[in-house]
């Protein structure tokens, strides 16, 4: 056996749920598990995820395969959260088939606005709730001020009810000046629709970094993404710090060891060469497997005896295979190394490769062996 894993914590997962309910108390929590929850696997992470009040996804496809998902599970809270598209519908007849799903969707643009006040579902669906999108600054998504309260007065109209949202583009670093400016901007747009219609109005800013960085503005929802997978969400304090575990440990072995002399050259173009005589494990993985073939000065993890040893990576990355120098470390042939996850940060991995470890989570392909643990 190939022994390059993929190790999914459970206990990891619900209890970065619990630590995000515990800075958002007031606040209720989509749990975003689009891109296949960040690479994590969407029917194992929505087990873990039973207790969130919503689920967040990109697009129709995967609202459809969470409400599949839910649907096998025996759970009768599950009938009353809602799923929400959150780049909203690409065309009316998806728009259609929303509605045929209960889905929630985000509203962004005027195609969107109009096949929502053409298409009113009814009473009971989670689709009488409209994400209207305010662009405070992140320019991707949205409308501009006085578009955005003119939509929300038409779809108000209609019986819609309205949870305002918008998106941090630098909440990770909250010292940064347009954190304040986006947050102005909301309040006072959503000050004013609650001036309008107080009981249709609800409001969502918050991101992971939000969550942690602006507790004063949680309003009624918080998105969590990458905090749930025990990522870097912020820019100033570690995930351990936060309180947040690593979901994903990525693992695998050394299978063979060649020594080398001085001089002697190591993998594809010879990057790398000895300047005295060095033992060079060989391991089992590669960018196949997701691992970043870019990495430059990396390292990786392995206990050994009780002791703990951060070991260079060398040579370049292949698609199977990489190599590590263990010229000084009692290692050897079987040992097992952590790529990143328990004892190594996928953030810190996410540096070495000029990423982010959200990047690294998603990469990660079908061919490493996935295990569940509690």
């Amino acid at each position: 056996m190939r022994h390059t894993t993929i190790t999914l914590k459970a206990s990891a997962l619900q209890k970065n749920l619990n630590t995000i309910r515990q800075n958002a108390p007031t606040a209720k929590v989509m749990a975003m598990v689009k891109a296949n929850a960040y690479g994590h696997g969407i029917a194992w992470a929505l087990q873990g995820l039973l207790e969130a009040d919503a689920y967040g996804v990109a697009s129709f496809g995967e609202g459809v395969q969470v409400f599949d998902i839910l649907s096998k599970i025996n759970c009768q809270k599950l009938s009353v959260k809602p799923i929400v598209l959150i780049e909203g519908v690409f065309s009316q007849s998806e728009w259609l088939q929303a509605l045929d799903y209960n889905f929630s969707c985000v509203v962004h643009c005027q195609n969107q606005l109009d096949w929502a006040l053409a298409n009113v579902p009814k009473n009971v669906s989670f689709s009488r709730t409209i994400w209207l999108k305010y662009n405070t600054g992140m320019n991707r998504l949205g409308f501009g001020k006085n578009d955005v309260l003119a939509s929300a007065k038409l779809l108000m109209d209609k019986g819609y009810n309205i949870i305002l949202t918008s998106h941090f583009a630098c909440a990770d670093d909250r010292e940064n000046l347009a954190n304040g400016l986006q947050i102005e901007r909301f309040n006072e747009v959503l000050g004013a629709l609650k001036a309008m219609h107080a009981d249709k109005i609800q409001g969502s800013l918050c991101n992971s970094a939000g969550i942690f960085n602006f507790p004063s503005v949680h309003y009624d929802w918080v998105r969590a993404g990458i905090a749930l997978y025990g990522g870097m969400a912020v820019a100033d304090k570690t995930p351990n710090q936060l309180g947040l575990r690593p979901v994903m440990t990525f693992t695998t072995h050394i299978f063979a060891i060649h020594e080398l002399n001085v001089g002697e050259q190591v993998g594809y173009g010879g990057l790398w060469m000895a300047d005295k005589p060095s033992r060079i494990g060989v391991l089992s993985v590669g960018y196949g497997d997701g691992y970043p073939r870019v990495v430059q000065n990396a390292h990786v993890f392995i206990t050994k005896n009780s002791q703990q040893f951060l070991i260079p990576v060398v040579g370049r990355v292949a698609m199977d295979m990489m190599m590590i120098d263990i010229t000084d470390v009692p290692v050897g042939v079987g040992d097992e190394v952590v790529l990143w996850g328990e004892g190594l940060p996928a953030y810190q991995v996410a540096n070495w490769a000029n990423t982010i470890d959200y990047e690294l989570f998603c990469k990660t392909t079908a061919r490493p062996l996935r295990q569940l643990a509690m």
